[in-house]
């Protein structure tokens, strides 16, 4: 297990980030766990340790490609996209789940998007990839490229290779079953948290 996978999962159980129970997701399914990265808001430590680790990521693709912006849909991983961006020394964009009706309407926040910029979508998990196809559907629509895509978490229910099969690149900085893996090794969970994560990792 290498030394981000541990320095995730230490983050997400020090910030109460991962819970243990029975959650109803997104698909309706019901989870023995659940990830939710808001929490990171009230752990400053947790929250730079997790921006470090996608920082680096990213600095690593940012040698062999050009990449403009970063840019997250609303809410989780925009909560934490700008302590990456201040990293790396990118503009950020935020994609809203609606357009605004008043202000400054529209469903793009943040830096403006420029034809032909090349961004890296971040958020905070990946499960079956839909919602990152909403949020990058509004970039691309305004001529931007997106190629990479970056979550904390991949939770291991196909999302990954599902999007990789519609051309984009992604990275995540752990798998659920690494983190539950780690978790365990340094006694922070039982064995039966672990095996139920475990199981219906298997089962999906």
């Amino acid at each position: 297990m290498d030394d981000s996978t541990f320095k995730v999962a230490e983050s997400l159980f020090s910030a109460g980030c991962l819970k243990f129970g029975s959650f109803k997701i997104k698909s309706g399914a019901l989870s023995p766990y659940y990830i939710d990265l808001a929490c990171l808001l009230s752990s400053p430590q947790a929250l730079c340790s997790i921006a470090e680790t996608a920082a680096c990521e990213i600095k690593n693709l940012m040698a062999v490609e050009r990449i403009d912006k970063l840019a997250s849909i609303e809410l989780k991983g925009a909560l934490i996209l700008p302590s990456i961006a201040c990293k790396v020394n990118l503009p950020c964009v935020v994609v809203r789940k609606e357009e605004k009706a008043y202000g400054v309407t529209g469903r793009i926040a943040g830096a403006e998007v420029a034809k032909g910029d090349k961004i890296l979508f971040f958020d905070d998990v990946v499960s079956e990839g839909l919602s990152k196809i909403e949020g990058i559907k509004p970039l691309e629509e305004l001529g931007a490229k997106v190629r990479h895509i970056m979550v904390v978490v991949d939770r291991e229910h196909g999302g990954k290779e599902t999007l990789e099969k519609l051309g984009y690149k992604v990275h995540a900085l752990a798998k659920i079953s690494e983190i539950v893996k780690s978790l365990l090794q340094s006694a922070h969970i039982s064995k039966e948290k672990a095996d139920a994560v475990l199981t219906y990792i298997k089962k999906t």
